[in-house]
């Protein structure tokens, strides 16, 4: 899958602009710090889809009754 494909459009988006930032020039403490924070924002954001998975099951089963 090409990254083009699921980034947004807006070449100003946070997300575009840290995916193409250059890596090279970052110390190896500066490299593992970068990756806790994005596993962290990762499971923000998979907190954010089961809350919202649970939130739709639960309004499913609310209006079949």
């Amino acid at each position: 899958m090409d990254l083009d494909d699921i980034l947004p459009k807006n070449p100003g988006d946070p997300l575009v602009m840290l995916l193409k930032q250059d890596l090279d020039p970052m110390s190896v403490e500066e490299l593992q710090a970068r990756i806790a924070a994005l596993e962290g924002e990762i499971a923000r954001a998979k907190g954010k889809i089961e809350r919202a998975v649970n939130h739709r099951a639960s309004a499913d089963a609310l209006f079949k009754r």
